[in-house]
């Protein structure tokens, strides 16, 4: 009879189907076990992600009118408060200063209140600082409320890359760009329609002033929802919630703080790194501690040409409207012209960290910033009022150091811890380094009597300025140094 000529299966030796399941069981062991998907929500509704961006564009708006709309009226304030040359040159000094000290409380605070609520606070100390600091009628009184708006600013500016990541994590580059070109616009709004404003109110500069009150209490209106608010982020599980207290929203956003400020050209490069799930989260916390940042050559770098670059931007938001009104320019056209300095940050803010993102090194791009701030400032030594249009455009090319600063924030780690080091260290340091500069401008005006010695001194900074961006925009990470 035919049979099946297949072999009957042959049992194994116990000792041998013992080793078998001893080697399967090692080899599992050492292989990760499998991340078993949770249950995700749908996300916050389009409504209140419509909302947030409003609240985005607001907020930005408010980020830099304190500033540039004192610039315009310094002439005014320091008349109406019997402020010195040297007093004056302190009061362009605090807005670093406070950016140094109040930014770096707002992780912290972000963790224990919410971003959301946080920036709205922000908002609030804004429109409150900006109606109080023309009427108090002393320059100590003064310094006090420009320090509580620009203590808003300070912890509102970090957030912003937060809130970016944490509910647009697939958009970061468009809406980083969106608050970007809402923040220059700001910048250059109030430089430009600040004095307009002032003669329209009765020449008033107190009242030119506090009428930007009104756009930072408005801005506080869209936060006041996500005070309460408790929707998760998208794609984050439903049993986590970022609302107070929520370390783990502001930990993702802090860790692409200043990539995501960069727009999309760092955000290629370390976005993977900072949206990954907890447990790559963790992983990267695990390598935080050994990182000596201090030992990196690239981050002190970095530092120094964010500190640099800070202290051209001030000096420029602070005294360059005054240097034209000298000059002979008229007080509006000043401000218009400090406006044209500020508006070059709203398409370059898009160019710079795209061009920059696709180059291993970014040395050329901080030479070419470089030699623009050279040539204006050198045209505003020879001929300020002549070339006033000209210098003022090339001022604003060079003042766009600020992004591509960010933009190597982002490139120069390999993590998104390490980013977060790099970014606190550079900015930290570098407001630090930029605190001078503003004051020993205002020392040099006055005991000079005119802007050679200043002017001078702002061209030579250029120069350690180049040097120090070359040294930070090597293609090579902190941690190959550290």
């Amino acid at each position: 009879m035919p049979h099946d000529e297949t072999p009957a299966p042959t049992q194994a030796p116990p000792q041998t189907q013992t080793l078998n399941r001893s080697s399967a069981g090692s080899s599992a062991a050492r292989l990760p076990a499998p991340r078993l998907p949770g249950p995700v929500d749908a996300g916050p509704a389009p409504w209140l992600l419509r909302l947030i961006a409003v609240g985005l564009v607001l907020a930005a708006l408010n980020l830099r009118p304190a500033i540039t709309s004192l610039g315009a009226l310094l002439e005014e304030v320091r008349e109406g408060l019997h402020m010195s040359g040297s007093v004056a040159g302190v009061l362009t000094s605090v807005p670093p200063l406070c950016f140094a000290l109040f930014g770096v409380m707002a992780p912290r605070l972000a963790r224990r209140f919410g971003a959301g609520t946080v920036v709205c606070a922000g908002m609030a100390a804004i429109a409150a600082g900006l109606v109080i600091r023309p009427y108090v009628g002393s320059t100590a009184g003064f310094l006090a409320a420009s320090a509580l708006a620009l203590m808003g600013i300070a912890v509102s500016n970090i957030l912003m890359p937060v809130i970016v990541k944490r509910w647009f994590p697939d958009r970061v580059g468009t809406m980083t760009g969106l608050y970007s070109m809402a923040l220059a616009l700001g910048t250059a709004l109030a430089a430009a329609v600040t004095v307009p404003l002032t003669g329209a109110l009765g020449g008033n500069w107190q009242s030119g002033l506090a009428v930007w009150a009104v756009l930072a209490a408005l801005a506080v209106l869209p936060w006041i929802v996500l005070v309460r608010d408790r929707t998760p982020a998208p794609g984050q599980p439903a049993a986590v919630r970022p609302g107070r207290g929520s370390g783990a929203a502001v930990g993702s956003g802090a860790a692409s703080g200043s990539a995501s400020a960069s727009g999309s050209g760092s955000a290629d490069r370390s976005g993977p790194a900072s949206v990954s799930g907890p447990a790559s989260a963790d992983a990267r916390s695990s390598e935080a501690p050994a990182l000596r940042i201090t030992r990196s050559r690239t981050a002190w770098g970095l530092a120094c040409f964010f500190g640099l670059q800070a202290t051209a931007a001030y000096i420029t938001m602070g005294w360059m409207p005054q240097i034209f009104r000298d000059a002979g320019v008229p007080a509006g056209t000043a401000g218009v012209l400090l406006a044209v300095t500020m508006a070059m940050g709203v398409p370059l803010a898009f160019v710079i960290p795209r061009v920059a993102g696709r180059l291993r090194q970014q040395g050329p791009i901080v030479v070419v910033l470089g030699l623009c701030g050279l040539i204006g400032y050198t045209g505003l030594y020879l001929a300020p009022a002549a070339g006033a249009w000209a210098w003022a455009l090339l001022l604003g090319v060079a003042n766009c150091a600020f992004p591509l600063a960010l933009t190597m924030i982002g490139m120069r780690s390999r993590t998104g811890a390490g980013v977060v080091r790099l970014s606190a260290f550079a900015q930290s340091t570098g407001y630090l380094l930029s605190i001078p500069g503003p004051l020993l401008v205002g020392v040099l005006y006055q005991h000079s009597g005119g802007w050679g010695l200043p002017i001078a001194l702002m061209a030579g900074l250029m120069i350690p300025q180049m040097v120090a961006g070359v040294l930070a925009g090597r293609d090579r990470t902190i941690e190959d140094e550290c």
